[in-house]
Protein backbone atom coordinates (compact mmCIF):
# COMPACT_ATOMS: atom_id res chain seq x y z
CA UNK A 1 0.00 0.00 0.00
CA UNK A 2 1.44 3.40 -0.99
CA UNK A 3 1.68 6.41 1.31
CA UNK A 4 -1.03 8.07 -0.78
CA UNK A 5 -3.45 5.41 0.40
CA UNK A 6 -2.88 6.57 3.98
CA UNK A 7 -3.48 10.27 3.32
CA UNK A 8 -6.31 11.79 5.31
CA UNK A 9 -9.33 13.20 3.55
CA UNK A 10 -9.34 16.85 4.67
CA UNK A 11 -12.03 18.51 2.56
CA UNK A 12 -15.28 19.41 4.31
CA UNK A 13 -17.55 17.91 1.68
CA UNK A 14 -15.42 14.83 1.08
CA UNK A 15 -15.47 13.98 4.79
CA UNK A 16 -19.18 14.74 5.05
CA UNK A 17 -19.84 12.51 2.04
CA UNK A 18 -18.02 9.59 3.71
CA UNK A 19 -20.13 10.04 6.84
CA UNK A 20 -23.31 10.25 4.77
CA UNK A 21 -22.39 7.01 2.99
CA UNK A 22 -21.70 5.36 6.34
CA UNK A 23 -25.02 6.62 7.69
CA UNK A 24 -26.88 5.07 4.76
CA UNK A 25 -25.13 1.74 5.34
CA UNK A 26 -25.95 1.70 9.02
CA UNK A 27 -29.50 3.09 8.96
CA UNK A 28 -31.31 -0.16 8.17
CA UNK A 29 -29.42 -2.03 10.88
CA UNK A 30 -30.03 0.67 13.49
CA UNK A 31 -33.73 1.10 12.69
CA UNK A 32 -34.50 -2.63 12.77
CA UNK A 33 -32.66 -3.10 16.04
CA UNK A 34 -34.25 0.02 17.49
CA UNK A 35 -37.70 -1.41 16.80
CA UNK A 36 -36.74 -4.59 18.66
CA UNK A 37 -35.57 -2.51 21.64
CA UNK A 38 -38.89 -0.64 21.69
CA UNK A 39 -40.64 -4.00 21.76
CA UNK A 40 -38.86 -4.82 24.98
CA UNK A 41 -35.76 -6.66 23.81
CA UNK A 42 -33.39 -4.73 26.09
CA UNK A 43 -30.44 -6.95 25.22
CA UNK A 44 -30.63 -5.89 21.57
CA UNK A 45 -27.76 -3.58 20.56
CA UNK A 46 -28.37 -0.56 18.37
CA UNK A 47 -25.65 -1.96 16.08
CA UNK A 48 -24.82 -5.47 14.96
CA UNK A 49 -21.21 -6.59 14.78
CA UNK A 50 -21.09 -6.26 10.98
CA UNK A 51 -22.40 -2.68 11.15
CA UNK A 52 -19.98 -1.92 13.98
CA UNK A 53 -17.07 -3.08 11.81
CA UNK A 54 -18.17 -0.65 9.08
CA UNK A 55 -18.39 2.13 11.64
CA UNK A 56 -14.90 1.42 12.95
CA UNK A 57 -13.38 1.19 9.48
CA UNK A 58 -14.82 4.52 8.30
CA UNK A 59 -14.28 6.56 11.47
CA UNK A 60 -10.82 5.04 11.94
CA UNK A 61 -9.82 6.23 8.47
CA UNK A 62 -11.36 9.68 8.98
CA UNK A 63 -9.80 10.17 12.44
CA UNK A 64 -10.29 13.67 13.90
CA UNK A 65 -13.66 14.64 15.40
CA UNK A 66 -15.47 11.81 13.63
CA UNK A 67 -13.30 9.30 15.46
CA UNK A 68 -13.72 11.11 18.77
CA UNK A 69 -17.50 10.76 18.42
CA UNK A 70 -17.01 7.06 17.74
CA UNK A 71 -14.94 6.80 20.93
CA UNK A 72 -17.83 8.33 22.85
CA UNK A 73 -20.32 5.90 21.32
CA UNK A 74 -18.10 2.98 22.34
CA UNK A 75 -18.45 3.94 26.01
CA UNK A 76 -22.25 3.97 26.13
CA UNK A 77 -23.46 0.90 28.09
CA UNK A 78 -27.05 1.34 26.95
CA UNK A 79 -26.63 1.59 23.17
CA UNK A 80 -24.34 -1.39 22.57
CA UNK A 81 -23.96 -4.92 23.86
CA UNK A 82 -20.55 -5.81 25.36
CA UNK A 83 -19.63 -7.77 22.20
CA UNK A 84 -20.42 -4.88 19.84
CA UNK A 85 -18.91 -2.34 22.22
CA UNK A 86 -15.64 -4.30 22.12
CA UNK A 87 -15.55 -3.83 18.34
CA UNK A 88 -16.26 -0.09 18.46
CA UNK A 89 -13.80 0.34 21.37
CA UNK A 90 -10.96 -0.17 18.91
CA UNK A 91 -11.48 3.49 18.04
CA UNK A 92 -10.09 4.40 21.46
CA UNK A 93 -6.50 3.50 20.55
CA UNK A 94 -6.46 1.16 17.54
CA UNK A 95 -7.06 3.37 14.51
CA UNK A 96 -5.36 2.40 11.22
CA UNK A 97 -1.77 3.66 11.77
CA UNK A 98 0.22 5.92 9.47
CA UNK A 99 3.32 4.40 7.83
CA UNK A 100 6.67 4.72 9.56
CA UNK A 101 7.97 6.87 6.70
CA UNK A 102 5.45 9.55 7.66
CA UNK A 103 6.32 9.17 11.35
CA UNK A 104 9.97 9.69 10.53
CA UNK A 105 9.16 12.76 8.42
CA UNK A 106 7.09 14.38 11.17
CA UNK A 107 9.71 13.78 13.88
CA UNK A 108 12.58 15.02 11.74
CA UNK A 109 10.62 18.13 10.79
CA UNK A 110 9.68 18.84 14.42
CA UNK A 111 12.80 17.83 16.37
CA UNK A 112 15.42 18.44 13.67
CA UNK A 113 16.56 14.80 13.80
CA UNK A 114 15.16 11.49 12.59
CA UNK A 115 13.82 9.13 15.28
CA UNK A 116 16.97 6.98 15.37
CA UNK A 117 19.05 10.05 16.25
CA UNK A 118 16.58 11.90 18.50
CA UNK A 119 16.18 8.71 20.58
CA UNK A 120 18.55 5.90 21.51
CA UNK A 121 15.85 3.44 20.46
CA UNK A 122 12.57 3.96 18.60
CA UNK A 123 10.04 1.22 17.80
CA UNK A 124 8.65 1.54 14.29
CA UNK A 125 5.38 -0.23 15.17
CA UNK A 126 3.01 2.01 17.16
CA UNK A 127 1.75 1.12 20.63
CA UNK A 128 -1.54 2.88 19.93
CA UNK A 129 -3.22 4.91 17.20
CA UNK A 130 -5.93 7.41 18.13
CA UNK A 131 -7.89 10.36 16.73
CA UNK A 132 -5.13 12.96 16.32
CA UNK A 133 -1.88 10.99 16.48
CA UNK A 134 -0.24 7.67 17.24
CA UNK A 135 2.11 6.57 20.02
CA UNK A 136 5.46 4.79 19.71
CA UNK A 137 7.67 3.28 22.40
CA UNK A 138 11.17 4.74 22.57
CA UNK A 139 14.19 5.04 24.86
CA UNK A 140 15.97 8.35 25.40
CA UNK A 141 19.75 8.69 25.31
CA UNK A 142 19.60 8.93 29.11
CA UNK A 143 17.90 5.53 29.31
CA UNK A 144 14.32 6.64 30.06
CA UNK A 145 11.56 4.53 28.52
CA UNK A 146 9.10 6.92 26.90
CA UNK A 147 5.92 7.13 24.85
CA UNK A 148 6.24 9.37 21.79
CA UNK A 149 3.00 10.75 20.38
CA UNK A 150 3.32 11.79 16.75
CA UNK A 151 0.58 13.86 15.12
CA UNK A 152 -0.91 12.72 11.82
CA UNK A 153 0.01 14.97 8.86
CA UNK A 154 -2.96 17.13 7.80
CA UNK A 155 -5.01 16.19 10.87
CA UNK A 156 -5.41 19.91 11.64
CA UNK A 157 -7.20 20.44 8.31
CA UNK A 158 -9.29 17.30 8.83
CA UNK A 159 -10.35 18.41 12.32
CA UNK A 160 -11.16 21.89 11.07
CA UNK A 161 -13.31 20.40 8.31
CA UNK A 162 -15.21 18.26 10.83
CA UNK A 163 -15.74 21.23 13.12
CA UNK A 164 -16.91 23.42 10.24
CA UNK A 165 -19.45 20.75 9.27
CA UNK A 166 -20.59 20.48 12.88
CA UNK A 167 -20.75 24.26 13.17
CA UNK A 168 -23.02 24.49 10.13
CA UNK A 169 -25.40 21.94 11.67
CA UNK A 170 -25.36 23.76 15.02
CA UNK A 171 -26.24 27.05 13.31
CA UNK A 172 -29.23 25.49 11.55
CA UNK A 173 -30.50 23.80 14.71
CA UNK A 174 -29.95 26.94 16.80
CA UNK A 175 -31.86 29.10 14.32
CA UNK A 176 -34.79 26.74 13.79
CA UNK A 177 -35.24 25.86 17.46
CA UNK A 178 -34.31 29.28 18.90
CA UNK A 179 -31.68 27.55 21.04
CA UNK A 180 -29.13 30.21 20.14
CA UNK A 181 -26.96 29.34 23.14
CA UNK A 182 -25.99 26.20 21.21
CA UNK A 183 -23.58 28.36 19.21
CA UNK A 184 -21.74 29.36 22.38
CA UNK A 185 -21.36 25.72 23.46
CA UNK A 186 -20.13 24.82 19.99
CA UNK A 187 -17.57 27.65 20.17
CA UNK A 188 -16.33 26.25 23.50
CA UNK A 189 -16.05 22.76 21.99
CA UNK A 190 -14.29 24.05 18.87
CA UNK A 191 -11.71 25.98 20.86
CA UNK A 192 -11.08 22.97 23.09
CA UNK A 193 -10.65 20.59 20.14
CA UNK A 194 -8.34 22.89 18.18
CA UNK A 195 -6.13 23.39 21.24
CA UNK A 196 -5.53 19.63 21.34
CA UNK A 197 -3.47 19.99 18.15
CA UNK A 198 -0.65 21.80 19.98
CA UNK A 199 1.37 19.20 21.87
CA UNK A 200 3.42 21.92 23.57
CA UNK A 201 0.21 23.04 25.23
CA UNK A 202 -0.62 19.43 26.10
CA UNK A 203 2.79 19.08 27.80
CA UNK A 204 1.96 22.12 29.95
CA UNK A 205 -1.42 20.67 30.79
CA UNK A 206 0.17 17.37 31.77
CA UNK A 207 2.24 19.30 34.29
CA UNK A 208 -0.88 21.20 35.41
CA UNK A 209 -2.76 17.94 35.97
CA UNK A 210 0.23 16.40 37.77
CA UNK A 211 0.32 19.34 40.17
CA UNK A 212 -3.45 19.13 40.75
CA UNK A 213 -3.27 15.37 41.39
CA UNK A 214 -0.14 15.53 43.58
CA UNK A 215 -2.06 14.97 46.87
CA UNK A 216 -3.59 11.79 45.40
CA UNK A 217 -0.97 9.13 46.08
CA UNK A 218 -2.75 6.51 43.96
CA UNK A 219 -2.88 8.68 40.81
CA UNK A 220 0.19 8.77 38.57
CA UNK A 221 0.82 11.25 35.78
CA UNK A 222 3.71 10.62 33.36
CA UNK A 223 6.47 13.23 33.38
CA UNK A 224 7.15 15.18 30.21
CA UNK A 225 10.42 15.50 28.27
CA UNK A 226 10.47 19.10 27.12
CA UNK A 227 13.58 18.77 24.91
CA UNK A 228 11.81 16.04 22.92
CA UNK A 229 8.46 17.83 22.64
CA UNK A 230 7.23 20.22 19.95
CA UNK A 231 3.96 21.29 18.37
CA UNK A 232 3.41 17.88 16.73
CA UNK A 233 5.60 15.54 18.81
CA UNK A 234 5.03 14.84 22.50
CA UNK A 235 7.37 12.71 24.61
CA UNK A 236 6.12 11.40 27.95
CA UNK A 237 7.22 8.80 30.45
CA UNK A 238 5.88 5.37 29.46
CA UNK A 239 3.85 3.95 32.34
CA UNK A 240 3.43 0.15 32.65
CA UNK A 241 0.19 -1.75 32.89
CA UNK A 242 -2.97 -2.51 30.89
CA UNK A 243 -5.43 0.18 29.93
CA UNK A 244 -8.92 0.25 31.39
CA UNK A 245 -10.07 -0.63 27.88
CA UNK A 246 -8.07 -3.89 28.05
CA UNK A 247 -9.46 -4.58 31.54
CA UNK A 248 -13.01 -4.13 30.22
CA UNK A 249 -12.33 -6.44 27.27
CA UNK A 250 -11.81 -9.33 29.71
CA UNK A 251 -14.26 -8.29 32.41
CA UNK A 252 -15.41 -11.84 33.03
CA UNK A 253 -11.93 -12.69 34.33
CA UNK A 254 -12.11 -10.07 37.08
CA UNK A 255 -13.86 -10.41 40.41
CA UNK A 256 -16.24 -7.82 41.79
CA UNK A 257 -13.51 -6.80 44.22
CA UNK A 258 -11.12 -6.07 41.33
CA UNK A 259 -13.81 -4.15 39.45
CA UNK A 260 -14.67 -2.14 42.56
CA UNK A 261 -11.00 -1.26 43.05
CA UNK A 262 -10.69 -0.11 39.43
CA UNK A 263 -13.88 1.93 39.83
CA UNK A 264 -12.54 3.66 42.93
CA UNK A 265 -9.27 4.51 41.18
CA UNK A 266 -10.83 6.19 38.17
CA UNK A 267 -13.29 8.04 40.41
CA UNK A 268 -10.34 9.44 42.34
CA UNK A 269 -8.54 10.34 39.12
CA UNK A 270 -11.49 12.33 37.72
CA UNK A 271 -13.10 13.81 40.84
CA UNK A 272 -9.92 14.28 42.89
CA UNK A 273 -8.18 17.07 40.90
CA UNK A 274 -11.53 18.81 40.40
CA UNK A 275 -12.36 18.91 44.11
CA UNK A 276 -8.82 19.90 45.03
CA UNK A 277 -8.41 22.88 42.70
CA UNK A 278 -10.88 22.78 39.81
CA UNK A 279 -8.75 20.88 37.28
CA UNK A 280 -10.65 18.34 35.21
CA UNK A 281 -9.79 15.71 32.60
CA UNK A 282 -12.65 16.03 30.11
CA UNK A 283 -11.76 13.05 27.89
CA UNK A 284 -11.88 10.06 30.28
CA UNK A 285 -12.36 7.23 27.78
CA UNK A 286 -11.00 3.80 28.83
CA UNK A 287 -7.88 4.11 26.71
CA UNK A 288 -6.77 7.06 28.84
CA UNK A 289 -6.46 5.12 32.11
CA UNK A 290 -3.80 2.56 33.01
CA UNK A 291 -4.18 0.06 35.86
CA UNK A 292 -0.61 -0.07 37.13
CA UNK A 293 1.08 -3.13 38.71
CA UNK A 294 1.54 -1.28 42.01
CA UNK A 295 -2.21 -0.82 42.43
CA UNK A 296 -2.28 2.79 41.26
CA UNK A 297 -3.98 4.35 38.25
CA UNK A 298 -2.08 6.10 35.47
CA UNK A 299 -3.72 8.93 33.53
CA UNK A 300 -2.97 9.65 29.87
CA UNK A 301 -3.84 12.24 27.19
CA UNK A 302 -3.83 15.78 28.54
CA UNK A 303 -5.10 17.75 25.55
CA UNK A 304 -8.52 18.10 27.17
CA UNK A 305 -7.42 19.22 30.65
CA UNK A 306 -9.52 22.21 31.71
CA UNK A 307 -9.49 24.64 34.61
CA UNK A 308 -12.98 25.32 35.91
CA UNK A 309 -13.92 28.75 37.24
CA UNK A 310 -13.98 29.59 40.93
CA UNK A 311 -17.78 29.86 40.88
CA UNK A 312 -18.21 26.45 39.28
CA UNK A 313 -15.73 24.85 41.67
CA UNK A 314 -17.39 26.43 44.72
CA UNK A 315 -20.87 25.25 43.75
CA UNK A 316 -19.76 21.71 42.93
CA UNK A 317 -17.88 21.43 46.22
CA UNK A 318 -21.03 22.53 48.03
CA UNK A 319 -23.23 20.15 46.02
CA UNK A 320 -20.80 17.28 46.57
CA UNK A 321 -20.81 17.96 50.33
CA UNK A 322 -24.61 18.24 50.58
CA UNK A 323 -25.19 14.99 48.65
CA UNK A 324 -22.59 12.89 50.48
CA UNK A 325 -23.73 14.16 53.90
CA UNK A 326 -27.40 13.81 53.02
CA UNK A 327 -28.10 17.49 53.63
CA UNK A 328 -31.01 19.39 52.00
CA UNK A 329 -30.14 21.99 49.37
CA UNK A 330 -31.80 24.23 46.79
CA UNK A 331 -30.99 22.77 43.36
CA UNK A 332 -32.06 25.87 41.44
CA UNK A 333 -30.13 28.32 43.60
CA UNK A 334 -26.97 26.24 43.34
CA UNK A 335 -27.45 26.10 39.56
CA UNK A 336 -27.85 29.88 39.38
CA UNK A 337 -24.76 30.36 41.56
CA UNK A 338 -22.73 28.27 39.10
CA UNK A 339 -23.84 30.32 36.09
CA UNK A 340 -27.09 28.70 34.89
CA UNK A 341 -29.85 30.91 33.52
CA UNK A 342 -33.54 29.95 33.54
CA UNK A 343 -36.45 31.53 31.68
CA UNK A 344 -38.94 29.89 34.04
CA UNK A 345 -37.62 28.73 37.41
CA UNK A 346 -40.87 26.99 38.35
CA UNK A 347 -40.95 24.64 35.35
CA UNK A 348 -37.16 24.14 35.45
CA UNK A 349 -37.10 23.03 39.09
CA UNK A 350 -38.53 19.54 38.55
CA UNK A 351 -36.28 18.97 35.54
CA UNK A 352 -33.14 19.95 37.47
CA UNK A 353 -34.16 17.97 40.54
CA UNK A 354 -34.53 14.81 38.45
CA UNK A 355 -31.16 15.34 36.74
CA UNK A 356 -29.47 15.63 40.13
CA UNK A 357 -31.42 12.67 41.54
CA UNK A 358 -30.23 10.39 38.72
CA UNK A 359 -26.64 11.63 38.83
CA UNK A 360 -26.29 11.29 42.60
CA UNK A 361 -27.61 7.77 43.12
CA UNK A 362 -24.16 6.19 43.76
CA UNK A 363 -23.11 8.44 46.69
CA UNK A 364 -26.47 7.87 48.39
CA UNK A 365 -26.16 4.09 48.67
CA UNK A 366 -24.12 1.69 50.83
CA UNK A 367 -24.86 -1.09 48.35
CA UNK A 368 -24.90 0.32 44.85
CA UNK A 369 -24.76 -1.91 41.77
CA UNK A 370 -23.45 -0.10 38.68
CA UNK A 371 -24.34 -3.09 36.50
CA UNK A 372 -28.02 -2.37 37.20
CA UNK A 373 -27.89 1.37 37.73
CA UNK A 374 -29.15 2.45 34.28
CA UNK A 375 -27.78 5.94 34.89
CA UNK A 376 -27.01 6.65 31.23
CA UNK A 377 -30.35 5.26 30.06
CA UNK A 378 -32.40 7.15 32.65
CA UNK A 379 -30.56 10.42 32.03
CA UNK A 380 -31.00 10.11 28.25
CA UNK A 381 -34.69 9.31 28.58
CA UNK A 382 -35.20 12.25 30.93
CA UNK A 383 -33.62 14.67 28.45
CA UNK A 384 -35.61 13.23 25.54
CA UNK A 385 -38.91 13.55 27.42
CA UNK A 386 -38.12 17.17 28.27
CA UNK A 387 -36.55 18.25 24.98
CA UNK A 388 -38.92 21.22 24.61
CA UNK A 389 -37.74 22.65 27.95
CA UNK A 390 -34.06 22.65 27.12
CA UNK A 391 -34.20 25.92 25.20
CA UNK A 392 -35.24 27.72 28.38
CA UNK A 393 -32.31 26.40 30.41
CA UNK A 394 -28.87 27.86 29.66
CA UNK A 395 -25.87 26.28 31.40
CA UNK A 396 -22.56 28.19 31.43
CA UNK A 397 -20.18 27.39 28.55
CA UNK A 398 -17.65 25.69 30.80
CA UNK A 399 -20.24 23.09 31.76
CA UNK A 400 -19.58 21.37 28.41
CA UNK A 401 -16.22 20.11 29.65
CA UNK A 402 -17.54 19.19 33.10
CA UNK A 403 -20.39 17.07 31.76
CA UNK A 404 -18.03 15.48 29.25
CA UNK A 405 -15.84 14.37 32.13
CA UNK A 406 -18.48 13.25 34.63
CA UNK A 407 -20.65 11.66 31.95
CA UNK A 408 -17.67 9.69 30.64
CA UNK A 409 -16.75 8.61 34.16
CA UNK A 410 -20.31 7.39 34.77
CA UNK A 411 -20.22 5.32 31.57
CA UNK A 412 -16.90 3.75 32.58
CA UNK A 413 -18.36 2.84 35.96
CA UNK A 414 -21.45 1.30 34.38
CA UNK A 415 -19.26 -0.74 32.04
CA UNK A 416 -17.16 -1.96 34.98
CA UNK A 417 -20.39 -2.98 36.68
CA UNK A 418 -19.03 -3.20 40.23
CA UNK A 419 -21.26 -3.48 43.28
CA UNK A 420 -20.41 -2.18 46.72
CA UNK A 421 -20.31 0.69 49.18
CA UNK A 422 -19.75 3.58 46.78
CA UNK A 423 -20.97 6.04 49.39
CA UNK A 424 -17.77 5.24 51.29
CA UNK A 425 -15.73 6.14 48.21
CA UNK A 426 -17.48 9.51 47.99
CA UNK A 427 -17.02 10.05 51.73
CA UNK A 428 -13.32 9.39 51.24
CA UNK A 429 -13.21 12.00 48.47
CA UNK A 430 -15.15 14.48 50.60
CA UNK A 431 -11.96 14.84 52.67
CA UNK A 432 -10.39 16.49 49.59
CA UNK A 433 -12.81 19.44 49.80
CA UNK A 434 -11.05 22.34 51.60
Amino acid sequence: MSDDDHKLSTGRFARLAKLAKLSARLSTDVVSRGVKRLRGKDDESMLGESAAEKLVATLGDLKGLAMKIGQQVSMDPDLLTPEVRAVVARLQNQAPPMPYAQVREVIEGQLGKPPDQAYAQFDEQPLASASLGQVHRAVTHEGDVVAVKVQYPDIANALKADLDNLGAMVSVVASTTRMLQGKAYYAELRESMMEELDYRLEAKRALQFAQAAAPLSEVRVPRTFEALTSEKVLTLELLPGPTLKEFLAHLDRHSNEERFKASRLIMRAVWGPLLLNGTIHSDPHPGNFLLLPDGKVGVLDFGAIKQMSGAWLDVNRRLFTHVVKGEPFDEIQLSIDSGFEFDDVVTARQFVQTVIEIATRPPRSRDFDFARSYLSRDMRNHFMKNATRLGSIRPPKESVNFYRAIGGLSQNLENLGARGDFKAVYEEMLALVP
